[in-house]
Parts: C-alpha cells; sequence; structure tokens
C-alpha cells in the first residue's frame, strides 16, 4: 500500500476516456505516470493564472 504523504491530498476525477486516453499517451512520452503528468498539468495552470494574475495568496490556517 502507498502511503500519501502528509500535505498531499488524494481526490477523484470524473473524465472522458478519450481525454484520459491522450493524457495517458502523453505522460507515457514524457516518462510520468498519469497521476504526475496531471499534476504537472495542474502546476502549469497555477503558473499561468499566477503571472496573468498575480500571486495567489492562499491562508495558512486551512
Amino acid at each position: 500500500m502507498m502511503k500519501v504523504k502528509h500535505d498531499e491530498v488524494k481526490t477523484t476525477i470524473r473524465i472522458y476516456k478519450e481525454t484520459m486516453d491522450k493524457l495517458e499517451y502523453i505522460a507515457e512520452y514524457y516518462g510520468r505516470s498519469k497521476n504526475k503528468e496531471i499534476d504537472w498539468a495542474i502546476k502549469q495552470h497555477i503558473f499561468r493564472f499566477e503571472e496573468e494574475y498575480g500571486k495567489i495568496i492562499l491562508d495558512v490556517d486551512d
């Protein structure tokens, strides 16, 4: 059983099969797992958002 790091959140998403198939293709191309490819894509999305709108400041109490 894989341990989840204390700062990681486990979640479930619904995604169209064709989208997942393409994601798997891209992940394999770059030598990443599907999970790591999703993580990378989300981080890129956040980076681009912050580049355009400014840094997101999170409340540390959450």
